[in-house]
């Protein structure tokens, strides 16, 4: 019955990255082309532009061709992602038949986890107190506030994923974990990188 449901939740990792290009996702939402145009031209300044474009060209009619609800978008895409890891790493420390070194790095990622989703929550806040900034200066403030928080997020994810390093990790509750992570490592850095183009507009 373990093994069925570990199973289980190893597929349902694969859930959450329905392969959409970005011509399919502006077929499904009735998006304009100027604003998947927008969204591609934007993703070439990421570390992973194509997994950016998949992500946002979902939400471009919401996008548009606006820098801020851009940025603004990818980190609430990249909030999610890293809530549904948190479930997902967390329902593993129920797991039977786990390795000692296995239950110890998982719940040490259930914590590095759950320090991302709160760091990325506080970007979320800060980079929407950029849009009712009164001057440059608040702008400022809470941009680089957002800009540390979100940084701050990618080093936790990075820290859960050193968690299971070695050989004698090796098996899919490694492989499951850091393919998960991995994934909210590269939404988080794309995220990263939109929002300090944003900054650059004000």
């Amino acid at each position: 019955m373990a093994k069925q449901y570990l199973f289980l939740l190893l597929s349902l990792s694969y859930l959450f990255s329905p392969e959409l290009t970005a011509a399919t996702a502006a077929s499904q939402t009735g998006a304009s082309k100027k604003a998947i145009n927008f969204i591609q031209s934007s993703c070439k300044t990421t570390t992973y532009p194509a997994l950016c474009v998949h992500s946002l060209s979902v939400y471009a009619n919401d996008i548009q061709t606006s820098p801020k609800r851009l940025a603004e978008t990818a980190l609430a895409v990249t909030l999610n992602r890293a809530q549904s890891t948190k479930l997902f790493v967390s329902r593993l420390t129920r797991m039977k038949g786990l390795k000692k070194r296995e239950v110890e790095a998982v719940k040490d990622c259930v914590e590095e986890i759950n320090d991302t989703v709160d760091r990325l929550t506080k970007s979320v806040q800060e980079l929407k107190l950029c849009g009712s900034a009164r001057d440059q200066d608040q702008f400022a403030y809470h941009m680089s506030n957002a800009q540390t928080w979100t940084s701050a997020a990618l080093t936790d994810e990075n820290t859960c994923s050193d968690g299971f390093s070695g050989r004698v990790m090796d098996g899919r509750i490694k492989n499951s974990v850091r393919a998960r992570i991995m994934n909210v490592g590269h939404e988080t850095s794309n995220a990263l990188s939109l929002i300090n183009a944003f900054a650059k507009t004000y």
